[in-house]
């Protein structure tokens, strides 16, 4: 091969491309792009599961104590409600009209069953309801009143200082938003709500 050839050869090879430049606008777009692909699925997903699966709350007052504290910080979870009724002893959240936050209280009586309160303790249909759960009670009388069909009875731990069904009556069971099952926070309570 002569150098005339090398030349001419080498003149009809292509030369590598360069990358195409981008404009700051373009890289803007693809980058906002990205992030949306990236996150309004995490946040639609964390909206799902907020509303339909679990969602964190926080206790005010002392209304449960000794059980829960003001401040504490609780998981609720909200599937087995769809699936059966809250049991007794239940501690739930409830949403009324009346009140700014919702309400943490215990699930005392179920839906038909006649809810009394005697010297401090509670009657459930007549009997006596153990309730280990709870510190000394002061006497108080209540009732009898009778759950109505898809309602509950629910009551705070701390008798003396909750506002429960004693004042606003059966909660109706589309009024509850969740079972509280976990507490994160503060350290110390962290572990299952009982």
């Amino acid at each position: 091969m002569t150098c005339s050839q090398a030349l001419d050869n080498s003149s009809t090879e292509q030369l590598p491309e360069e990358p195409p430049s981008y404009g700051l606008r373009q890289i803007v777009a693809e980058t906002l792009g990205e992030l949306l692909r990236t996150i309004l699925p995490a946040l639609l997903l964390a909206m799902l599961l907020t509303h339909f699966v679990a969602q964190g709350t926080v206790v005010y007052g002392q209304s449960m104590e000794p059980n829960l504290h003001d401040s504490q910080r609780l998981i609720i979870e909200k599937i087995s409600l769809h699936l059966n009724l809250p049991a007794r002893g239940d501690i739930v959240v409830i949403d009324l009209d009346h009140s700014e936050i919702p309400l943490i209280k215990r699930v005392i009586g179920l839906p038909g069953e006649l809810v009394e309160i005697r010297n401090g303790q509670v009657l459930i249909d007549g009997a006596f309801l153990e309730e280990p759960y709870l510190p000394p009670v002061r006497p108080q009388d209540y009732g009898p009143i009778q759950v109505p069909a898809d309602h509950v009875f629910v009551l705070g731990d701390n008798r003396g200082a909750s506002n429960d069904s004693r004042f606003f009556g059966p909660v109706a069971l589309e009024r509850i938003i969740g079972r509280a099952c976990f507490s994160y926070w503060p350290p110390e309570y962290f572990g299952q709500v009982r």
